[in-house]
């Protein structure tokens, strides 16, 4: 087994087809696990949509460094996969990083992958609220946002479109995940300057 880089649409295959959101993230870094010339799994990494996000960690001085781990992905999810994969990739980045990961609890997740690597356990996402369409419930909430990307006033153009069977739903939390990538002065820096306390793993229920 080995990692290596790969390319944006190297990772459709499995984010598309394998992976439960079925839909692409922005993606800046791409990594493959392979089993001899056969790709098992992919871990990606980009830059956090949301502005306040990435200020929110270290500050805003520490904003351009902010990177997500947005996506994982194995075939066969044998044991030691996910760990190699992810662990092997953040050595690969050879940048200076703040890496920031989501375990996603609606899925039954608490990020037994970040812990195994030793990602910083940083507490829930804050509470926020999705757009929904009745009968699209299985859609995420940014794919619906999407319809109107670039619209001025997305939500009254949704609510004209769709009516009644246009709401809102509270986002489940997630398990918030950091890591620092880089050299030690680097690293020194802006974990003195996280924002967020460092709390004990969660375990699974």
């Amino acid at each position: 087994m080995h990692v290596e880089p790969v390319s944006y649409n190297a990772t459709k295959p499995l984010l598309l087809g394998v992976h439960y959101a079925r839909r692409m993230p922005s993606v800046s870094f791409a990594f493959g696990l392979f089993d001899g010339s056969e790709i098992e799994g992919v871990v990606t990494y980009g830059t956090p949509p949301s502005a306040p996000l990435r200020a929110g960690i270290c500050g805003a001085e520490f904003a351009p460094y902010v990177l997500e781990l947005n996506r994982l992905c194995l075939r066969h999810n044998r044991k030691g996969d996910a760990s190699m994969l992810v662990g092997r990739s953040l050595r690969m980045l050879r940048r200076d990083a703040i890496v920031v990961s989501f375990a996603d609890t609606q899925q039954g997740h608490v990020g037994i992958v970040y812990q195994a690597t030793n990602f910083l356990y940083c507490g829930l996402s804050a509470k926020r609220t999705d757009w929904k369409i009745k009968g699209k419930e299985h859609l995420h909430g940014q794919t619906v946002a999407d319809e109107f990307r670039g619209t001025k006033n997305r939500a009254e153009a949704m609510r004209a479109k769709y009516g009644d069977d246009f709401y809102l739903a509270p986002r489940p939390r997630k398990h918030r995940y950091v890591f620092f990538v880089g050299s030690k002065p680097f690293k020194a820096r802006a974990r003195s300057c996280l924002n967020y306390p460092v709390c004990k793993y969660p375990k699974p229920t």
